[in-house]
């Protein structure tokens, strides 16, 4: 059975994990839309990187009115990305690479066009089809919002069912009117996600990466939600929502989830299962040791670091934290750098301040004026990538950012897929530009390798553009370069393997003076020199006495020894 003890070590405790945004990662059909069989098609590149697991972003049946998070069907594959058939083939592929897969679920809530959402707006209001979701009268003469809640995504959180005179109710969606919220105290919910989870663990799944935690309880009166400051942005109202982020309520579902987990662990001997909550629990302690009690989940993203700026203080207050829960209780952190909702980390990491853009969904970065290098952006990167590969704890990496990929800033409006762009009529640009589909060689025809031609030698256009210079990063090119980011990150993998995964999962964050930020785990110690100089670290100091350098993240510059290159990172062990 699966559990939170530092007695026992699981495997997904020190994974390696890769995140699989299908839409862009590889199109077997030409069609300009990745799908499951272009996952198939390069598993030998995730095989050399060293890959545990892969997580996919939501593949099921869908209108895509989100990309996947917006689910009409729990148990297929959306027609775009193949069949039951081709995931199942996926699975079997993929474990002679000893790869396992994880699944994105969505359980706070579903898609409009959800069988049971459709039988919920022709039912009559009070009906057991509406209990499932959240169905309220309108204040007033039925006109007005039952309350004053906001969506994550802009706009009101309520939408009216329809114009009948005798039909003043509305439904509540969290993050657009596309994605109704389903009401978790209801029994049917309860056994929908229960045969969800049986179902894909049969199929073979290793766990769940599960989406949106924060908003999935709700206060029961659904009473107004305290003023704001106007200083609050129109997508972090609902953020600082008290009835409906973080609620206690919400632990009530996951302790369903994790029983209907380990039941099946039960049944199933052998099988090592997980999940892993998705919530922006920065700088939040208490609540990552909530969601992660033995009866919850198994493990909580640690954003804290993912989200730091690139100065010493910020990195070592992102560390602290995770790894006072670690030593504490045994919850080993997943760490991130990079993923599908946020600005890509060698942009972000290139600008004077390297900050997070005010809002998260990278508004407006290209229009802003901001000074972008991009070529310290990636030294950053590099060095910030060698730290993390170091780090007790599961770390997941997002699709071509071991290739260096940069933020794709200047995406024509036309163009733009993401619901928050539209849904804020342009005021807040969205996710679109670290979504990019990936450029695997510099064949324009193929868009950079990322379609393979159908049948009859046709390729469709992607689904969102790629710059005109895209094939600079690609895999080939990347290959044929030992000085490649590609190259940093196989080597990482290679050095965790040997001199960070056999150590404890313990950590603490060390004094090295200067501008280092020093981490000692077991017999290593990883030191970040955060500065634009060559700063030498002191061999005498008793961390590193009889300590040598072992692995850096720009090993050329490893001239003189004990000096750590400006925005670099070295590991030394005894």
């Amino acid at each position: 059975m699966a559990g939170n003890t530092p007695l026992q070590r699981h495997w997904w405790q020190d994974a390696l994990i890769y995140q699989v945004y299908v839409r862009s990662f590889a199109d077997s059909t030409g069609d300009g839309i990745g799908d499951i069989e272009g996952i198939r098609s390069r598993l030998d590149h995730l095989d050399s990187l060293g890959i545990d697991a892969i997580w996919l972003n939501p593949c099921y049946p869908s209108p895509q009115q989100d990309h996947g998070y917006d689910v009409a069907d729990y148990f297929g594959i959306h027609h775009e990305y193949g069949t039951l058939a081709d995931f199942d083939a996926l699975l079997a592929d993929a474990e002679q690479h000893n790869i396992k897969i994880l699944m994105d679920l969505v359980p706070s809530h579903c898609s409009n066009e959800h069988e049971w959402f459709q039988a919920a707006l022709l039912a009559e209001p009070g009906s057991a089809e509406r209990a499932r979701f959240y169905f309220r009268d309108g204040k007033g003469d039925g006109n007005e919002p039952p309350n004053n809640w906001r969506a994550a995504f802009g706009g009101s959180a309520w939408t009216r069912v329809n114009d009948r005179d005798d039909d003043g109710q509305w439904y509540l969606g969290t993050f657009t009117p596309h994605q109704p919220d389903f009401d978790h105290t209801h029994v049917d919910v309860k056994q929908h996600f229960a045969d969800i989870f049986e179902f894909w663990f049969d199929r073979g799944v290793a766990g769940f990466r599960v989406d949106a935690v924060a908003p999935t309880g709700k206060h029961p009166d659904l009473p107004d939600q305290p003023p704001v400051g106007a200083d609050v942005g129109i997508l972090d109202i609902t953020w600082i929502n008290p009835y409906t982020v973080f609620r206690p309520e919400g632990h009530d579902v996951w302790r369903e989830f994790r029983s209907t987990l380990e039941s099946y662990e039960l049944r199933h001997p052998g099988r090592d299962l997980m999940m892993v909550a998705e919530a922006y629990a920065v700088r939040r302690p208490e609540l990552v040791k909530e969601f992660t009690q033995p009866d919850q989940f198994h493990q909580m993203f640690s954003f804290d670091l993912m989200l730091s700026p690139w100065e010493k203080g910020s990195i070592e207050l992102a560390l602290r934290d995770p790894f006072e829960i670690l030593n504490s209780t045994g919850v080993a952190p997943a760490w991130t750098l990079n993923n599908h909702d946020i600005q890509r980390i060698v942009t972000r990491l290139g600008k004077a301040d390297a900050h997070l853009p005010e809002s998260w969904t990278n508004n407006n970065l290209a229009s802003s004026g901001a000074a972008i290098d991009l070529e310290l952006g990636a030294r950053r990167s590099r060095a910030m990538t060698a730290l993390i590969f170091a780090l007790p704890g599961s770390l997941y990496l997002y699709q071509g950012e071991e290739l260096g990929l940069p933020e794709v800033l200047d995406i024509p409006a036309d163009y733009r897929e993401d619901p928050i762009f539209h849904l804020t009529d342009g005021a807040e640009v969205g996710r679109d530009g670290c979504r990019i589909p990936l450029p695997w060689n510099t064949d324009v025809s193929t868009s950079f390798g990322f379609s393979k031609p159908a049948a009859d030698g046709s390729v469709g256009e992607p689904w969102l553009p790629q710059p005109a210079g895209w094939g600079t990063y690609a895999l080939a090119t990347a290959e044929d370069d030992d000085t490649s980011m590609l190259e940093l990150y196989r080597t990482a993998s290679d050095a965790r393997a040997e001199f960070a995964i056999v150590q404890p999962l313990r950590a603490e964050v060390l004094d090295l003076g200067h501008d280092l930020v020093g981490v000692r785990r077991g017999g290593i110690v990883i030191v970040v020199n955060v500065t634009m100089q060559p700063v030498a670290v002191d061999l005498e100091h008793p961390e590193l006495s009889i300590a040598r350098p072992v692995f850096s993240s720009e090993p050329n510059e490893m001239h003189t020894p004990g000096v750590i290159p400006a925005n670099s990172t070295v590991w030394f062990a005894s």
